[in-house]
């Protein structure tokens, strides 16, 4: 399957009351791959992704989808083309799993319709895919917060768009679990050309993931590309303020960070 979407941001500027987060930023998100974005905390990662779904207007520039602006489509437009995970998403009170998995077919219900075969598959898929169809007739309250987690990263697969922005998807997770949403997020992009656009504080799980890497610093763009291009020692430094050690990860071949921190060497081996 090939992408034949395109998502960009021109000269963007974001904030809020008084303060900027974003100033003119310009980037393309490359169609059909894995994007991620990481930077230091309150740089602007999720503020970025939040406008790009429309839910946060711009103060200047543009996001368009397909060359148009997404904050002049219509909403349920929009939804079936781009979905998106929010940070800290809420549940309505008492909504069963399966209740909750089923939202994400809303963008496909025409006025009147019926709730189809095809809604029925696509939420089944998604459950199965996230390992929480056993999970279906229990309310949302009861889960614990990997299980949630794992539940709304199911219900953005049921909505079965072509691009999917997910912030912080692996929050609440283990490291088992982490790596199994980030190889089903991988499945996704390489079974059905899903663009996906993600933010991740895990440095190394990004590298490893990601086919293009944005690296964000105080509110602008510092390094974008392959992941071996953008992680590096001197990025690290700018971006995070951390020394490190940048070694090939003998798994991936994608770079690798080795934080240093006072109580560790920091002289290179002779």
């Amino acid at each position: 399957m090939t992408a034949t979407h395109s998502l960009s941001v021109e000269s963007l500027q974001l904030g809020y009351g008084d303060r900027t987060v974003i100033e003119s930023l310009d980037l393309l998100v490359p169609p059909g791959r894995i994007t991620t974005i990481v930077g230091a905390n309150a740089c602007g990662k999720s503020t970025l992704l939040r406008s790009m779904s429309r839910l946060l207007a711009p103060r200047a520039g543009h996001v368009l989808l397909d060359g148009r602006e997404v904050h002049r489509m219509p909403a349920k437009e929009l939804a079936r083309t781009l979905g998106l995970l929010p940070q800290s998403p809420i549940a309505p009170e008492g909504i069963t799993v399966a209740d909750l998995v089923g939202r994400g077919r809303n963008p496909h219900q025409r006025l009147l319709s019926r709730w189809s075969h095809a809604d029925d598959e696509a939420v089944a898929a998604a459950l199965d895919a996230t390992h929480t169809a056993d999970l279906a007739d229990r309310s949302v309250d009861e889960l614990s917060g990997g299980q949630r987690q794992r539940v709304w990263i199911a219900m953005a697969l049921a909505q079965q768009t072509d691009l999917l922005l997910l912030d912080e998807p692996t929050t609440f997770l283990d490291v088992s679990h982490q790596v199994e949403v980030l190889d089903l997020l991988t499945d996704l992009n390489q079974t059905r050309g899903t663009t996906i656009v993600m933010v991740l504080h895990d440095l190394n799980m990004a590298a490893r993931y990601t086919d293009h890497l944005i690296a964000l610093a105080d509110g602008k763009l510092y390094a974008a590309g392959e992941p071996a291009e953008v992680l590096t020692e001197d990025c690290v430094r700018a971006v995070f303020g951390l020394d490190s050690r940048v070694i090939t990860d003998p798994t991936s071949d994608k770079p690798l960070m080795l934080p240093l921190g006072r109580h560790h060497v920091t002289s290179t081996p002779g």
